[in-house]
C-alpha cells in the first residue's frame, strides 16, 4: 500500500476549476516534487492534502486511511510546512519545541532531543527565536514537524527566501530523512535546479491538471544525448556529418558542431572528423535537465 494515495482529487471555485482530477501515489522513503507554473495548482493541492482547503471531489488516503472521515488519525501521520513556519520569537527554539510538542501525547524528552540534534540545532537552540537566521527558523520548524514521527512531511515552497547555504542545508536534512529514515516527503517549489537535486521524481501540473509524472534517474539515461564536438572546421563537420546521419538535426557555431546521438556513437564520430582532416579539441555531452522536461511538457507556458 502506497504512503499518499490521491484519486480524482478535485476543486472548483464557482465555475472555474483549479485543480482537475489529480490521482497521484507516492511511497515511503521517496521525495516527490510538484511543479507547475503559478497558478497550476500546486498550493491547493497540498492544502486539499493536509486538510487546510476544502475538496470538491476525489479522496486522500495516507496509510490507507481517508483524510475526509478519519482526518485526525490520518493526520497523525503527516508533518506540514506551508512556506515559513510560524514559531513565537520570544520564545527560545526549546521552549517552540515543548510547546508544540505538547499538541501530541507520547512525545518524550529524549525525541525532542533526537530531533534537535537530527537538523543540526545543539548549539543555539536555547537561544530566542528572534536571533535566529532564516534558515535556522526552517530548521527548527522542521524539528517541530518531526517530533511526533511522521510518516509523511508535505512542505510547500520550504526554499522562500534562504540563501544558498541555507537551500543545501535544507535539501541535506530532507533527504537524509527520507532516505535513512524512511519518510516520504513531498514538497513544492519554484527552484528547479533544487528540485532535480532534491527529488526522486517530479509530477508536473498544468492547468490544475497532472501533466506528467518524471523519474529524475530516467532524465540522465535517456538513449538519445545532445553531444557538442569542440573542432577546428565546423562548416566542414557538418557536411560530413550530414551525410553519414542523414535527417539528424546538427547545429553549429564559430568552434562547435552539436547533435543528439547514442553515446556509443561518440568514438565513431570522432574518428571520421579527424579522418577527414578535422582536429577535435574536445566532446562533452549537455545533459537534458528537468527545466528541459518542464518546458517540453507545459510548452513554455507561464501564468
Amino acid at each position: 500500500m502506497s504512503l499518499l494515495q490521491i484519486r480524482e482529487l478535485t476543486k472548483r471555485i464557482g465555475n472555474k476549476v483549479i485543480v482537475d482530477r489529480v490521482t497521484l501515489d507516492m511511497e515511503e522513503g521517496e521525495i516527490l516534487g510538484l511543479l507547475g507554473p503559478n497558478g497550476a495548482g500546486k498550493t491547493t493541492t497540498i492544502r486539499m492534502i493536509v486538510g487546510l482547503m476544502s475538496k470538491s471531489g476525489g479522496e486522500v488516503l495516507i496509510n490507507g486511511m481517508d483524510a475526509h472521515t478519519h482526518f485526525e488519525q490520518a493526520m497523525k501521520h503527516v508533518g506540514v510546512i506551508v512556506e515559513n513556519p510560524d514559531l513565537y520569537k520570544y520564545l527560545s527554539g526549546y521552549d517552540n519545541l515543548i510547546h508544540f510538542s505538547r499538541m501530541t501525547p507520547g512525545v518524550t524528552e529524549a525525541r525532542i532531543r533526537e530531533v534537535i540534534a537530527l537538523v543540526g540545532l545543539e548549539v543555539s537552540i536555547n537561544d530566542k527565536v528572534s536571533t535566529y537566521s532564516l534558515g535556522m527558523r526552517q530548521r527548527l520548524g522542521l524539528a517541530i514537524v518531526l517530533v511526533h514521527k511522521p510518516s509523511l512531511l508535505v512542505l510547500d515552497e520550504p526554499t522562500n527566501g534562504l540563501d544558498p547555504a541555507g537551500i543545501r542545508e535544507l535539501r541535506g536534512h530532507l533527504k537524509y530523512l527520507a532516505h535513512k529514515e524512511g519518510v516520504g516527503i513531498m514538497i513544492s517549489s519554484h527552484l528547479m535546479s533544487e528540485m532535480e537535486m532534491m527529488c526522486d521524481r517530479v509530477a508536473i501540473l498544468q492547468k490544475g491538471k497532472l501533466a506528467g509524472v518524471h523519474q529524475i534517474s530516467d532524465m540522465a539515461d535517456d538513449e538519445r544525448t545532445q553531444v557538442r564536438f569542440e573542432v577546428d572546421r565546423p562548416d566542414l563537420a557538418v557536411q560530413i556529418l550530414q551525410a553519414i546521419m542523414a535527417g539528424d538535426e546538427i547545429t553549429a557555431d564559430q568552434h562547435h558542431i552539436q547533435i543528439r546521438i547514442a553515446k556509443g556513437h561518440i568514438p565513431e564520430i570522432s574518428r571520421k572528423l579527424m579522418e577527414a582532416g578535422i582536429n577535435v579539441y574536445g566532446v562533452s555531452t549537455i545533459k537534458k535537465t528537468l527545466e528541459d522536461k518542464f518546458m517540453e511538457v507545459t510548452g513554455g507556458e507561464q501564468h
